[in-house]
């Protein structure tokens, strides 16, 4: 599927995008580790003070839809983390994240996300296709939610987020308590059945985020779920493409498991 252009993707949707960056407020979650290093200078301050009143960033103010889930480091399901998306969409096809561990200031940027249509991921070379993830379970199970928009707004934005496929890579482990940003960067997964995700850590992100994902869940029931394309989700084959990292798996290793 494309990304259709309805009134959410249209003149509301840079409305929606403000809202979901700024209605998160005191639920903001903070990151995961603290980096080593000292506290930024009088003269640091006043740098960045000059550069937010002087500098134009085009590709930074782009970023204005935020979405919450949950990622999986490809060939070891269990573990898990929640992820911060803060998104923008490129075109009709394609939307692009940069992925951090927290939603407030000090959070660490843990990574990126590449989102295309169903259209062109059925384009894609067949040894391309095992790096990429659906959506179909993350969207109706209502673990991938838009912290602060209406509920109707929100259904509207998963219907275009349903079909479509992520590449995603993490090249900072915070979950691992990592306070640089070390190691190889892992392919990461999303979740595609009940029972897979830690129910612990989405309990977490609900009420801090005072959300019901079961709710999100009722009201999605109505968005249909499109067909998986056979090369996506690899790793549910035992077909899981990693970067050795030390303990992690490599290319072509097996064991993935629900």
């Amino acid at each position: 599927m494309r990304f259709r252009t309805p009134a959410v993707l249209s003149f509301p949707w840079i409305l929606l995008g403000v809202a979901t960056l700024s209605a998160c407020g005191d639920r903001g979650s903070p990151s995961q580790v603290e980096s080593p290093g000292q506290p930024a200078s009088a003269s640091t301050r006043v740098l960045e003070a000059g550069a937010v009143v002087l500098q134009d960033k085009p590709p930074i103010d782009a970023l204005n839809v935020y979405l919450d889930g949950f990622h999986f480091y490809n060939g070891r399901p269990r573990e898990q983390m929640e992820a911060h998306h803060f998104c923008s969409v490129l075109n009709a096809d394609v939307i692009q994240c940069v992925i951090y561990d927290g939603s407030r200031k000090d959070a660490k940027l843990m990574g990126v996300e590449y989102v295309i249509s169903a259209a062109l991921f059925a384009g894609l070379p067949p040894s391309e296709k095992p790096l990429w993830h659906s959506h179909v379970h993350e969207v109706k199970s209502g673990q991938l939610v838009a912290p602060g928009i209406p509920a109707a707004a929100e259904v509207q934005l998963m219907k275009q987020l349903v079909g479509t496929y992520g590449k995603t890579w993490h090249t900072w482990h915070t979950d691992r308590e990592k306070s640089l940003p070390l190691g190889m960067p892992q392919l990461m997964m999303g979740f595609t059945a009940d029972g897979q995700v830690d129910a612990a850590l989405v309990e977490q992100r609900d009420q801090r985020l005072q959300i019901r994902s079961a709710k999100k869940r009722e009201e999605r029931d109505g968005i249909a779920a499109p067909p998986i394309d056979p090369g996506a989700d690899a790793w549910q084959r035992g077909q899981v493409i990693q970067l050795p990292d030390g303990g992690g798996m490599s290319h072509g290793a097996s064991g993935a498991g629900h």
